[in-house]
């Protein structure tokens, strides 16, 4: 019978299990394991201590420095071998579960939990301090590295199957043992561990500094947020002083690329300044040659991007909701994104220097993580806008919102407001300590808003809100402006090497090659840039509804400033709203702008709120002072129309929306009248672009039954106001429409010439030819702008006065819309009209016989609405263009292109009763005789029907030549003092002199007829009476 095995006892049981753990003994026995290590030193003091060879519990941290203190042959380094403890114990542990005497097993468990305590604990003493065990660094020929040796490990514990492009990085090939992490981090002091945070902090950063979207950054950011979420590395990451760089000369890129999360946030498809430029580069790796790759490869391309940009948003929205949540962390965070704000506000300039300022990347990012923030508080009712208090423009010592343009208040105001609600801080004009003084302010405060020098508290939601609108202003807003710009280079650089490639096909030489060849390689980059901006921000249909969402809630509160979505507005902008930034309207308004012109974008969305906000502030300058804001809100109106946008969706927000039905019209014409006068040294060319948005809607609203009735009672409210304004500034810009085009087509034919004599052309300079090239394209493009705007003025003349007549025929105005009609006539059908053929008119949008079509029919119908028969004396005034003959030349080309006959005939009809108005005319004006200067208009000489005193100068002029020059300047002609139509002053002694000088001279008519009819008699008599009985 086999002999029993001699039974171990718990110290013998504990000896072993501490040596598998910590690879040491105390006896020079042969170990077949080459990495235990023999404690000859170690085993000689507990030998003369009296006590056994054996490891115990009471020896074990004593063994372990020994061990790690000491120059072993062959040992692993420190860290290595800690962290082999650890994951031997727990293995060790696995295996005492199973034991049969449970009181055993149980005491085991302590002895193991021990050993793994001390392992994790000298973990941390060592990567606290490296050079505790120096013996270590250099032994056996292992590197000290300046990357924590915890990185791989927390990369081990967060690894996916998707790392992005660029595959599991450092952490391939390392493990970590299951709960190593959770001791070492969270079952520690803070003291202890935060150097070790920090360090690692600094690694994950440095992990992502040059790392693009298609590089690994997802395995540094689950590290990052596996980090935050405990309490000593959220405090840890807060208190590290990259958490809001330092210095003298901080700045936006410096945030950016030394901070802790900004590495993180410059991660993006977008493209960056050469030297900030991030791998694997985007544009190239996806984009290269795009207009050779097949549609699918490159749908597949954007849909990888924003996939993997989603990932990036995400995964920074729960670090930083992380923080926020945390009481001791929040106030931190909300200094953080304040100091990227301020620190980057020239972003929003036009020129944006990418040296002091942050990516567009990092800001699109940002864009897309804040709105993650705003979710809870984007609800479909919008239940907590009331947590949103406008006070924050005045008392908020975090946001830099002292230089920010405001809806309607200027910065006297604004300030001496800032000034009334902070009185403890300095002067917000003084920018160079405002800065440093509103970090300081901000760090002091609590996160709930501590009452700091009077400031009120501020909820998140109001904080998040502000912040918000801020970033996407920098972001988003800025995104799809570059993009704009980057479609303008295109198209540019297109129109050049179009060019060029004639110029060569005409005189070959290498200049030319070497140009063609500069800007293929100039538009492939820019190509690869667009779709990059495309990929990340156009095609991601989640980020533009979340913006949507947000602008939403943001014009809705805004609304909530004025008294909610009613009108008329109250007489007095309330100060909250007027005090606005600017740019929180104008960024709504971009927005909306870009994404009508996404396809599907708004599909789907609730644009009521949107359409409110414009109606009720598209025509109010006292609420919004900018007409280039108010004209932006018009510019989408034009998107929106039906048959621009495409979706049925919009026809509603015009045809059966009540503010829309009552106010459209009245506001539009408002600021078609309010856009003559912007400020701006552009003035006169802006206005041409914002009246073109403004005809087309205007054009598609009379089709619609209900607009156009409302249209007409306009007319007849406002007939000698704002009507009667947009009549004169319609006619102004017909007038000089067509005139520039067809003096431009009269240039360009003269370059037509030049260009078509070959052998004058070719003997001329290579530079000259490509100059006068160059003009002619440039007068191409601008008869086509000029024509395409005066055709619709034309138009809308035409369709209006069909149905509206009056105000064009009022004193002030009939004789102006007389010489319009007439100067075009003679343009047409004059004797240069010849000189004004095109080989292809329609390329130019110049239709003469259309555009004939269209005088005559305004000629008729202005004489149909002529009740008092003033209009045929109107058209012969005009001593510039009349002439006769002309209403006979133009009805003989309508006879030709099939005008309808009853028109003809009233046009003929209008040309008789002008001839015989031309005749009377000029009867009276010979019986009149000499007419005294007093009683003569200064401006246009001719005699006073209705004088009045201008109470400024003290000139007197007949009322309908002033009131015809107010509708376009609102002064004083001869000293430049406002003036308006009320304030002149009947002269009536004058005028009681003209009614007598008239009088007089009528009297005087009459007898001088009398006198020739008697005389006439007499010699009747004398003939009638027989010479010779």
């Amino acid at each position: 019978m086999a002999s029993s095995k001699p039974q171990r006892s718990p110290a013998e049981i504990e000896d072993i299990i501490l040596r598998k753990i910590f690879l040491v003994s105390l006896l020079d026995s042969m170990e077949s394991d080459s990495r235990v290590v023999y404690l000859e030193m170690t085993a000689a003091e507990i030998l003369s201590e009296g006590k056994d060879l054996r490891l115990s519990r009471d020896l074990m941290e004593r063994v372990l420095i020994d061990r790690l203190s000491g120059n072993f042959v062959a040992a692993e380094p420190p860290f290595t071998y800690l962290l082999g403890c650890y994951r031997r114990a727990y293995d060790e542990g696995k295996k005492v579960l199973s034991m049969k005497d449970k009181n055993l097993s149980a005491d085991m468990v302590a002895v193991i939990k021990q050993a793994r305590k001390l392992a994790v604990s000298y973990c941390r003493i060592h990567l606290g301090n490296p050079d505790m065990f120096p013996n270590w660094d250099n032994a056996n020929g292992s590197n000290k590295s300046s990357v924590s040796q915890l990185l791989p490990l927390i990369f081990s514990e967060v690894s996916s199957s998707v790392d992005g492009f660029g595959g599991s990085g450092s952490a391939a090939g390392v493990s970590c043992p299951p709960g190593f992490l959770d001791e070492f981090i969270k079952e520690s002091d803070f003291d202890s561990v935060d150097p070790i945070l920090k360090q690692l902090y600094e690694d994950l950063r440095g992990s992502v500094l040059t790392v693009s979207a298609l590089g690994n950054f997802q395995q540094p950011l689950r590290a990052l947020l596996y980090l935050v979420n405990t309490p000593s590395g959220a405090k840890s990451l807060v208190s590290h002083r990259w958490w809001i760089p330092k210095g003298a000369y901080l700045n936006g890129r410096v945030i950016e690329m030394t901070s802790i999360l900004g590495p993180f946030f410059h991660v993006s498809a977008l493209p960056d300044q050469t030297i900030f430029r991030s791998q694997p580069d985007v544009g190239q790796q996806c984009f290269a040659e795009a207009s050779t790759r097949r549609p699918a490869d490159l749908l597949s391309s954007f849909s990888t991007i924003r996939s993997v940009m989603n990932n990036l948003y995400d995964g920074l929205s729960e670090v930083l909701m992380c923080l926020l949540k945390n009481t001791n962390t929040r106030e931190n965070v909300l200094q953080y994104l304040a100091e990227v704000i301020n620190k980057n506000k020239s972003r929003a300039h036009i020129q944006v220097d990418p040296i002091s300022c942050a990516s567009s990347g990092m800001f699109v990012n940002l864009s897309a993580v804040m709105l993650r923030l705003c979710e809870p508080f984007l609800d479909a009712n919008l239940s907590k806008r009331d947590k949103i208090d406008p006070q924050y423009v005045f008392s908020s010592s975090r946001l830099d919102l002292s230089e920010l343009t405001a809806l309607h208040a200027s910065s006297e105001e604004v300030t001496e407001w800032f000034t009334k609600n902070n009185p403890g801080k300095v002067d917000v004009s003084d920018a160079n300590s405002d800065g440093e003084n509103r970090l300081l302010q901000s760090q002091e405060a609590s996160s709930s808003g501590s009452n700091l020098g009077g400031s009120a508290k501020y909820s998140f939601i109001c904080e998040c809100f502000f912040m918000t609108a801020r970033v996407l202003n920098l972001g988003l807003i800025k995104g799809f402006s570059d993009f704009k710009h980057l479609v303008q280079d295109i198209q540019r650089s297109e129109d050049s090497l179009a060019s060029l490639k004639a110029m060569q096909e005409q005189a070959p030489s290498p200049q030319l090659n070497q140009n063609i060849a500069r800007l293929e390689k100039e538009l492939e980059l820019y190509s690869q840039e667009k779709l990059c901006y495309e990929a990340q921000i156009l095609r991601d249909g989640g980020f533009i509804q979340q913006a949507l969402s947000f602008y939403r809630l943001m014009v809705v509160w805004l609304v909530r400033l004025v008294g909610g979505f009613k009108m008329p507005l109250p007489s007095t902008c309330p100060r909250e709203f007027a005090s606005m930034p600017e740019h929180f309207v104008e960024d709504v308004m971009e927005f909306l702008i870009f994404a009508s012109r996404i396809p599907k974008a708004l599909d789907g969305a609730i644009l009521d709120d949107f359409m409110n906000f414009i109606i009720m502030f598209m025509g109010s300058p006292e609420y919004v002072r900018n007409p280039y804001l108010r004209a932006k809100m018009v510019e989408v109106l034009n998107c929106w129309m039906p048959r621009r946008s495409g979706s049925s969706a919009t026809s509603t927000l015009f045809e059966g929306h009540q503010l829309s039905l009552e106010y459209l019209v009245k506001n539009l014409l408002k600021v078609y009248v309010d856009i003559e006068f912007t400020g701006s040294h552009t003035q006169f060319y802006d206005k041409f672009n914002i009246r073109h948005n403004i005809a087309e809607l205007l054009e598609y609203l009379w089709q619609v039954p209900s607009h156009r009735n409302a249209w007409r009672q306009i007319a007849k409210e406002e007939e000698k106001g704002v009507y009667l304004n947009f009549l004169n500034f319609l006619i102004n810009d017909s007038i000089y429409l067509l005139d520039e085009s067809l003096n431009k087509i009269l240039e360009l034919k003269e370059l037509e010439a030049e260009m078509s004599n070959t052998v004058e052309w070719e003997r001329r300079p290579s530079q000259e030819r490509q100059e006068r090239t160059r003009l002619f394209h440039s007068q191409e493009n601008i008869i086509r702008i000029d024509m395409k705007l005066a055709n619709e003025d034309v138009t809308m003349l035409a369709f209006t006065s069909e149905q509206i007549t009056a105000p064009f025929l009022l004193p002030e105005m009939v004789e102006r819309v007389a010489s319009m009609l007439n100067y075009f006539l003679l343009q047409l059908v004059g004797p240069q009209r010849k000189s004004l053929s095109l080989k292809d008119p329609e390329k130019y949008e110049f239709r003469p016989k259309h555009l004939l079509k269209q005088i005559v029919n305004i000629y008729v119908h202005l004489a149909r609405g002529d009740k008092h028969n003033i209009f045929p004396s109107a058209i012969t005034k005009d001593g510039r263009s009349y002439n006769e003959q002309l209403f006979s030349a133009a009805a003989s080309v309508l006879q030709r292109i099939g005008e309808d006959m009853r028109v003809i005939q009233e046009f003929v009809e209008l040309g008789n009763k002008a001839k015989v108005a031309a005749s009377e005319a000029k009867d009276a004006e010979a019986a009149l005789g000499e007419i005294p200067d007093e009683f003569l208009d200064p401006i246009q000489y001719t005699l006073m029907q209705d004088p009045v005193i201008l109470p400024s100068s003290r000139i007197t002029v007949d009322r309908p030549v002033i009131q015809r020059h107010l509708l376009s300047d609102a002064t004083d002609p001869f000293n430049r003092s406002h003036l308006t139509a009320d304030m002149l002053i009947p002269d009536i002694e004058l005028k009681a002199q003209i009614d007598e000088f008239l009088r007089s001279r009528e009297l005087k008519r009459h007898g001088d007829n009398l006198s020739m009819q008697s005389s006439k008699a007499t010699i009747q008599t004398t003939d009638d009476t027989p010479l010779i009985e």
